[in-house]
């Protein structure tokens, strides 16, 4: 499944709930569905700087596909990092590098999210197009 297609699913189910808090309540679960990070990773090495909540990510490629895992101590904060994971999990780094994650604003997440979990969002979002480009530059390296 492509980035837009699981974007447009995800915009599809929330499309479904008109009440906020219920739209909460679906971003909770799916942080209470994602699967833990290894503990390994739980490390100031891989905290996301700008979150005001504590968010770890860690990303790793195989096949030439990012793989992200990540966790967080705040339930909704978690729920936005899984949100993001299920759109850009498994995909080349130069397709994370090209997405315009229009879901953010379709779903109205964006807008209803505090200005400082606004901020961490973004943070999260950069961190994992920063993996996406890191990945990147090492492949231009060895095919040098």
């Amino acid at each position: 499944m492509t980035i837009n297609e699981t974007q447009d699913e995800i915009i599809e189910e929330f499309s479904e709930v008109d009440d906020w808090m219920d739209r909460y309540a679906m971003i909770i679960d799916l942080g209470n569905a994602l699967p833990p990070i290894d503990p390994q990773y739980k490390t100031p090495e891989h905290l996301i700087e700008g979150c005001q909540s504590r968010v770890w990510l860690n990303a790793e490629e195989r096949d030439g596909k990012v793989i992200f895992t990540a966790d967080s101590d705040a339930i909704i904060v978690k729920g936005i990092i899984a949100l993001l994971i299920r759109v850009l999990n498994d995909h080349t780094p130069q397709e994370i590098l090209d997405s315009d994650l229009y879901f953010i604003d379709r779903i109205g997440l964006a807008e209803n999210l505090s200005p400082t979990r606004s901020n961490g969002l973004l943070a999260m979002v950069k961190q994992m197009r920063l993996y996406a480009m890191a990945f990147k530059a090492r492949h231009e390296l060895e095919n040098k």
